[in-house]
């Protein structure tokens, strides 16, 4: 139990330690491990909750996790996404929500682009090649050069827009889809835009994916969207598995309408789809583009900030809502 005058911090899921968190906070308040993979789980220890950072093994907090939490002053979500927290019931009971959206902008980006290059360059079949006792580079038939390629966006915030300096630097023309961008973004960045999904899926070699996941972008790649990709598309996703209809996906590799897919997140979480882990031109990393040493650092430490400045009354670096008075 925290002492008089001090809060009560759970850190609600993923994390068995403090070690970045508690230089932080240990001042002003008492950190707990929920370890928690769901709202079951962690519903006994929201009523002592002042604030709460929060990763993405719970798949929702909910108004019923928002009723528990009677004190609770704050969720930082500790990554970019915050869509497994309904901000509709954090705003009607008075709770700050916010996320870190800078932390791992280098890695993912950076991870985007080794799909790309893995996927393009036949990696997949080369190495199965190499296991199964082969040594010819006929495996690699089909690479193609990636200078005068294109490679299109969807989204192009800060991540986007990382990996679109990335692969100029290949010589790739990259155009993006993003309507939530001001005009000249383009400008700024030297590349291109499309004003419409479709106009982008058709022009581009090869589709990644950099978008949050909301209702405009929930299987934002679907039947009807890969239909419009042109032939043998490879398609990498690192946004967040919502944003691609895993069923569509696997008939587009089985149609040949998508070459390959580089996936660092998928709908399900552990992957429970045996097709996809199974497949042979399918690249898989287990949710971890986000990760590099200092990366997990940065994020850990700027959401223990964020909690701090929220319980002394400072203001957010990162608000993604706006509460009003609690209304119990």
């Amino acid at each position: 139990m925290p002492s008089p005058g001090r809060f009560n911090v759970l850190v609600a899921d993923f994390l068995d330690e403090t070690l970045v968190e508690a230089p932080i906070l240990d001042d002003v308040a008492t950190l707990g491990l929920g370890r928690a993979m769901n709202e079951t789980e962690l519903a006994p220890l929201l009523p002592q909750a002042d604030a709460i950072i929060l990763f993405h093994d719970i798949p929702r907090f909910s108004e019923a996790s928002f009723e528990l939490a009677e004190r609770c002053r704050c969720i930082v979500r500790a990554g970019v996404g915050f869509n497994n927290v309904d901000l509709d019931a954090a705003t009607r009971h008075g709770v700050q929500i916010c996320n870190v959206p800078d932390y791992g902008t280098e890695e993912v980006a950076d991870h985007a682009i080794m799909f790309l290059l893995a996927l393009a360059r036949r990696m997949l079949p080369c190495h199965d090649a190499i296991r199964g006792g082969l040594w010819n580079y006929t495996t690699a038939l089909g690479t193609p050069r990636l200078r005068g390629k294109t490679l299109g966006l969807i989204g192009c915030g800060r991540i986007g827009a990382a990996t679109a300096l990335r692969a100029k630097a290949f010589g790739l023309n990259v155009v993006f889809y993003d309507p939530h961008l001001p005009e000249g973004v383009d400008k700024a960045l030297g590349i291109h835009r499309a004003h419409r999904l479709e106009e982008l899926l058709e022009q581009s070699d090869f589709v990644s994916l950099h978008c949050y996941l909301d209702e405009s972008t929930h299987h934002i790649i679907n039947p009807a969207t890969i239909a419009r990709m042109r032939a043998g598309s490879i398609l990498v996703n690192t946004a967040r598995g919502g944003c691609v209809d895993v069923a569509a996906l696997l008939d587009g590799l089985e149609s040949g309408r998508i070459g390959f897919a580089g996936l660092d997140v998928v709908e399900v979480e552990p992957l429970d789809d045996a097709r996809l882990r199974n497949h042979p031109r399918v690249l898989l990393s287990p949710h971890s583009a986000f990760y590099s040493v200092e990366g997990f650092v940065e994020l850990r430490s700027k959401a223990a900030k964020e909690v701090r400045r929220v319980l002394l009354g400072e203001s957010p670096r990162n608000p993604v809502n706006r509460p009003g008075p609690r209304q119990d």
